[in-house]
Formats: structure tokens, sequence, C-alpha cells
């Protein structure tokens, strides 16, 4: 059996003065396919900050974060297990740093690249950087600033720099969000492929549609608690989404894809 690719035990997480999460408990399997579904403020990003180990437990005897059975990892190392895309990272990347600075700076965990590593850049790196572009289909952007693209071209670079070093778990926080539907459908179909090829997915959304089809497992959260957790068509019922959301809804199902409707 493989060892969990992430196992939280009994953690207590503060945001600042907030406590968001409280002797939380998660074990997810090194090639699972996980959506993390639940309203504003119900802990989604704090648990995934948990999960990439910028924010950790409060300190306490059986309270631990293991990624890959270890429970200490030099972070720069561990971000070569996971490629991330999040709003925030979108937002603080460095605004005049070209697109292939986006696409390499992924081999250095470091959001833009600095002087002193552009002259650390090997020849295969760059042509890994070079390649990944192409199949991001922003091969055209190379030279272009960062703050001169649009979203979804922004999105599509975090995403190939996410990938230059072939993780183990792709983890999105709200990867659709600020994209039109054209934008939208194009990052979708993207990850769908990553995902069919192997990857393992951690997608956070509060957005049913958003979630990918090959999603097999969803954890509702609300109030910094898992509210339901299980295989996708058990937990995505109108009756636990209501009650999560406290709002009356149904569900229609098309194509693997996930509604909700009044």
């Amino acid at each position: 059996m493989d060892t969990p690719l992430i196992e939280i035990n009994n953690a207590t997480v503060w945001r600042g003065s907030t406590r968001v999460l409280q002797n939380f408990n998660l074990t997810i399997g090194q090639h699972e396919r996980v959506a993390i579904l639940g309203p504003n403020g119900s802990g989604k990003t704090t648990l995934l900050k948990t999960i990439t180990q910028e924010l950790r437990p409060v300190v306490q005897g059986n309270a631990w974060v293991k990624i890959l059975g270890h429970r200490r990892w030099n972070v720069w190392s561990l971000r070569q297990h996971f490629g991330l895309v999040s709003q925030d990272l979108q937002a603080e990347f460095t605004p005049n740093a070209k697109a292939l600075d986006v696409i390499v700076s992924g081999f250095f965990a470091t959001i833009g690249m600095h002087a002193h590593q552009t002259d650390e850049i090997s020849a295969e790196q760059l042509d890994c950087a070079k390649a990944v572009m192409a199949s991001m289909g922003v091969q055209s952007l190379e030279s272009r600033e960062y703050r001169t693209l649009s979203t979804g071209q922004q999105r599509r670079c975090l995403l190939g720099r996410a990938l230059v070093h072939k993780p183990k778990m792709l983890i999105f926080d709200e990867p659709t969000s600020g994209l039109d539907m054209t934008a939208s459908l194009d990052f979708l179909e993207r990850v769908r492929k990553l995902v069919q090829s192997g990857c393992g997915l951690v997608w956070v959304t509060h957005h049913l549609n958003d979630i990918p089809p090959e999603t097999e497992r969803v954890i509702v959260l609300k109030d910094g608690v898992i509210a339901a957790d299980g295989p996708k068509e058990a937990v995505l019922k109108p009756e636990v989404l209501s009650r999560v959301f406290e709002t009356d809804m149904r569900v229609a199902k098309v194509d693997g894809y996930y509604f909700v409707y009044p």
C-alpha cells in the first residue's frame, strides 16, 4: 500500500488571530482525485496552505502533518512534489517577469526569477520550459511581460510553471476564478488531460460546475470542519449541499459535470 500523500492529524490551525481549523483530521492518497468544496470562509484556503506547509498547526503532542510519510520537509524540496496554481500566486507574481521566466521559476520555487538565478538555468531546464510553454499554447508569449497577459494566459503560464517538475499532485485554489467562459473551459480541458495521464488532483472551489469529471472524492467543509467526505456521487446530493450552503438547491449532472439550481 502506498504511503499517503497527505496525512493531517488533530491539527489546529490559525490565520492571524482567527482559529480556522480545530482538531482537524484528513488523509489523501498519492493518486487520488479530490475536490474540496465549501462556502467562503469555510477553511478551504487554510487547509490548502496547511497541505503546502505555508501554514503549520499549533504544536501539541498528537498534532502533525505528514507529506509522503514525513513530518519535516525543506519547503523548497516539498514544492517539487506539488504543482500549485492559485489566485494568491497569480496576484503575487512579479509583474515585469517575462512569460518564460514564469515557467522557469518553477525549477526554483520562486515568484519570478532573481538575477543570480538566471546564470543557474541549465540548457535542459530551458528546453523543458519552452516545451511546457508550447503544450500550454503560450509559446508565442515567451518575451511578453506577465502584467501584459490576459488572466487566462497568466493562468496557463502558472499551470506550466507547476508542471516543470512533473509533480505527483496538482493543487488548484479557485483556478477558474476571474476567467471568462472560453478561458475557463480551455483551462478545465487542459487539467482533465493531465489528470487522465495519471496526475493526482486536489481541486479547491465553491462552484460545482468547476469540478473536473475525473474527480472521484469530494470533501465538503463548513466552519472549519469536514461536513461531508466520500465518493462524488454520494456527497454531491441536494440534501448535503443545501445543509452546508444553507440554501435550498437542486443538483443536475451532465456528462460528468455537476450543476446546482434553485
